[in-house]
């Protein structure tokens, strides 16, 4: 699962190939609902984007380009996956001079427009990633008309090495929220900039 260089696009093809056909690691399928099951760390952190309809368009156009995940370190394979039950990602990471690969299965979908409007969606662990659990990446339009991107995780080791340096892992996965929220609020910024010079994205 560890490399020195980054998986080709054959590798990473193969790689999802063969997980699409496996089950969850985990038995609390879509408990990212309603938080967290007993014996998982639970993450949940909101950040304001911006406000009103334009914000809340891009912020929803970013989640289904996968934009929340901060380059350069890490990514999802196919970029171009759509936002459907049932797809299986790739998720890419590198740290340490070490790339991996993690399979993730989109559970479910959000898609609301009461009491808030909110988008987005839900991917759990398969056997062939590092952890166990799931985690949610939704956008809330509040009646405020405020903007938020909203990441709800539930996880907790699955290998003996991420258990052995559970420490750092717990600080690369705080890494990984901070620098999704940067990301997304810089594309929901440069999108509001592209629309107020009458370009298409």
């Amino acid at each position: 699962m560890w490399r020195l260089k980054k998986p080709t696009d054959d590798q990473v093809e193969a790689f999802i190939a063969a997980q699409d056909a496996l089950s969850y690691s985990y038995r609390e399928v879509g408990a990212s609902e309603d938080g967290a099951p007993a014996g998982y760390d639970l993450d949940h952190n909101r950040s304001l984007l911006g406000q009103g309809p334009a914000a809340f368009e891009a912020a929803c156009e970013a989640i289904h380009r996968w934009r929340m995940f901060p380059p350069p370190w890490t990514e999802v394979q196919p970029p171009d996956t759509p936002i459907e039950t049932g797809r299986v990602v790739a998720m890419l990471a590198r740290a340490f001079g070490l790339w991996w690969m993690n399979a993730c299965r989109i559970v479910y979908i959000v898609d609301e427009t009461t009491p808030v409007r909110r988008f987005g969606f839900a991917y759990g662990t398969l056997p062939a990633h590092v952890e166990r659990g799931e985690e949610r990446f939704t956008i809330e339009w509040d009646d405020e008309d405020r903007v938020w991107y909203d990441v709800r995780a539930f996880s907790r080791p699955r290998y003996w090495l991420v258990r052995l340096g559970y420490p750092l892992a717990r600080r690369l996965q705080r890494c990984f929220v901070v620098q999704s929220q940067t990301a997304m609020r810089r594309f929901v910024v440069d999108a509001s900039r592209r629309v107020a010079a009458g370009e298409s994205s």
